[in-house]
């Protein structure tokens, strides 16, 4: 299950050490420290990462398929996870320690910036492969932080970029090693933990309004 910690102005949210799928329970945690960290009042950055083999796999297909009546609300309560980093109003950096495929990748494209691991783990979109369209919501996010020339080769081919590969892609900032991965992360947002919040908020939601609206509509 996820976990907070807090090393002055930042706020660590660990994913765990599975495959960190989007279980019920994992989008009540994450989404309570959210609330908790947009609530807060001093200095602050967000810094999402896991523990081993995976950041994230995304979605919890095996809890889909057990409840296939419930695919709207619960593609709503994703759109809504990616929503709120989205416009935090605090600098975000994931850190992503290893696999992030689907949606789980797609939380990393939600943040300000991304750095990777570069001697294991994969970024990828599976959609193509696996016959899942992107919803409207999640093709405007990832188009909203990708070259067109990076969203063709990610979200059509079902590549698997290693950290190397995905730094020249600009999918990721940067591809360190896993000793470097927190500070490398840390250094992207402990500068910026000051930033007005009313400002930065007003910034990201107008920035990504159409972003928004599309994660807002009901069609999966």
């Amino acid at each position: 299950m996820p976990t907070l910690t807090h090393d002055g102005p930042l706020w660590t949210i660990h994913f765990g050490d599975d495959e960190n799928r989007f279980t019920p329970a994992f989008l009540d945690e994450v989404d309570g420290f959210l609330d908790d960290l947009a609530s807060s009042t001093e200095p602050a950055a967000l810094i999402t990462t896991g523990d081993g083999k995976f950041y994230s796999n995304g979605l919890d297909l095996e809890w889909l398929g057990a409840h296939p009546d419930r695919l709207g609300e619960y593609v709503g309560r994703v759109h809504g996870l990616f929503e709120k980093v989205l416009t935090l109003p605090v600098p975000t950096v994931a850190a992503l320690n290893g696999h992030a495929f689907g949606a789980g990748a797609m939380l990393a494209m939600a943040h300000d910036h991304r750095v990777m691991r570069e001697d294991r783990g994969y970024f990828c979109f599976p959609e193509v492969d696996i016959h899942i369209p992107f919803t409207p919501g999640m093709n405007a996010l990832i188009m909203a932080k990708l070259t067109p020339r990076a969203a063709m080769d990610s979200m059509t081919t079902g590549h698997r970029f290693p950290g190397a590969d995905a730094a020249a892609a600009g999918i990721v900032d940067v591809a360190t090693g896993l000793e470097d991965l927190p500070e490398a992360a840390a250094a992207r947002v402990r500068h910026l933990a000051g930033k007005d919040r009313a400002t930065m908020a007003t910034i990201k939601q107008r920035m990504f309004a159409d972003v928004v609206a599309a994660l807002r509509l009901a069609e999966v």
